[in-house]
């Protein structure tokens, strides 16, 4: 028996899109950060280093098979969990980053390493997120179905043909969640709903303490 929440998501979904909706940039995101994750410290992961890169390779491959069916519904499910399998990892390399610094377990060569490659998962990592969330995922944002936008970019706000048909491609909420990361704000974007805002939230405290281990070491080095 299936669970209620998929039964709700296969009757919004149904005849939204036909035939297939590729994510080769979701793909290409999501093993990226996995390999990051990949060249980490054993101290900054839970198991291996490469843990989730296996994690996400062994998921890629019923994520294409149902990408290849038309299996939309399933396609989505299947891009959460791998999502959010990531991001939980994002987050406990964080915590551990902070304890390797109060512990000083770590050297400063390879805390800075570290740190780096966190900081760029970080932005990978919600650029993936806003992604997946804007108008209820890319399948609906493709299609023409009406959503409530959570991202309102400035050119949706143009008026006139040159723009009437626009539509946010992934570089878009990679470089949203690039702004996000160094400015610690949208910059040229309205962010509407809640859920975005939890999610930038998330992101900028993210990338601020992962700025805050690295300027502690740095006074550390310097002392």
């Amino acid at each position: 028996m299936r669970m209620t929440w998929v039964k709700k998501m296969e009757q919004e979904l149904e005849g939204v899109a036909l035939g297939r909706m590729h994510r080769w940039s979701f793909l290409a995101a999501v093993l990226v950060i996995g390999g990051l994750f990949s060249i980490l410290s054993e101290n900054l992961t839970i198991g291996p280093s490469w843990i989730l890169l296996a994690i996400v390779a062994f998921l890629s491959i019923p994520l294409l098979l149902t990408v290849y069916f038309g299996q939309h519904v399933w396609t989505r499910i299947l891009s959460l969990i791998m999502t959010g399998v990531l991001t939980l990892g994002l987050l406990s390399s964080v915590i551990f980053l902070v304890d390797s610094l109060f512990h000083h377990s770590a050297n400063g060569l390879s805390l800075f390493r570290d740190a780096a490659v966190l900081w760029v998962s970080n932005v990978v990592m919600f650029g993936v997120w806003y992604w997946e969330i804007d108008q209820g995922g890319p399948i609906r944002r493709h299609v023409h179905k009406m959503q409530p936008t959570d991202f309102l970019f400035p050119q949706s706000t143009v008026e006139g043909e040159l723009w009437s048909n626009w539509k946010p491609s992934f570089v878009d909420y990679l470089f949203l969640a690039f702004n996000t990361s160094t400015a610690f704000s949208p910059t040229d974007t309205l962010v509407m709903s809640r859920k975005a805002k939890v999610l930038m939230i998330t992101q900028s405290s993210i990338s601020l303490v992962i700025v805050a281990v690295l300027a502690a070491r740095a006074i550390n080095i310097i002392n």
